[in-house]
């Protein structure tokens, strides 16, 4: 789970850092570590168990989850109880997803 949460947080970080640079006058060096971390987040998505269509949509799930944590405390957006039901479901779904491969 570290993992999945480790990837989608370099995701995030090398997604975020351009829209800084685009749409909130930041710097242009603000895309070097932007490039940095999206090469990180494709060398740890690389460490997942397999490259399959489970893993990328158990990936998936936690990134729904990691991009509203994200919202919630780097951009001190408050979320709804509407928010925090879909973090819950996408998660479950990604449990399921998860006993599924296990299982195979």
């Amino acid at each position: 789970m570290a993992l999945f949460f480790a990837t989608a947080v370099a995701e995030i970080v090398g997604c975020f850092l351009p829209y800084l640079w685009l749409r909130k006058d930041g710097s242009i060096w603000l895309l070097l570590p932007a490039a940095l971390s999206l090469v990180l987040f494709v060398w740890l998505l690389s460490l997942h168990p397999a490259a399959s269509g489970r893993v990328y949509a158990a990936y998936g799930g936690v990134y729904v989850v990691s991009a509203l944590l994200w919202l919630r405390f780097v951009d001190g957006v408050k979320l709804s109880p509407l928010d925090w039901l879909g973090a819950g479901v996408t998660l479950v779904g990604m449990a399921i997803i998860v006993s599924a491969w296990k299982a195979a």
